[in-house]
């Protein structure tokens, strides 16, 4: 059972002549462990603004941990998806004291 863990990273391309100064980006993503956590970012970041993974470089690569794991929380999570019959949107509440548990518990079912 995969455990999901949070993850905070900031890259960008690498700088050029003829962009001396790209833009940083930062993304907040659900992963196993930082690799997959890396390579996740350059995924979406691929999608977002046509960048690669071979032409940039990752600035951090930080675990996101709670503040207050000693309380219960409730956490709304809204998931797009594919299926056979087209994308459907779902939005599902799961009560935990952390934020990796609710996805955790998410993913098992």
């Amino acid at each position: 059972m995969p455990v999901n863990h949070l993850y905070e990273v900031i890259g960008r391309n690498k700088p050029t002549e003829k962009n001396p100064n790209p833009q940083i980006f930062r993304m907040k993503l659900f992963a196993q462990n930082k690799p997959i956590a890396e390579s996740r970012f350059w995924y979406f970041l691929r999608q977002l603004n046509k960048s690669k993974a071979a032409l940039g470089e990752i600035i951090r690569v930080t675990e996101i941990f709670e503040q207050n794991p000693g309380h219960v929380k409730n956490y709304g999570i809204s998931i797009r998806y594919n299926s056979r019959s087209g994308t459907h949107n779902m939005y599902k509440e799961y009560r935990d004291v952390t934020i990796n548990g609710a996805v955790d518990q998410m993913c098992t079912f």
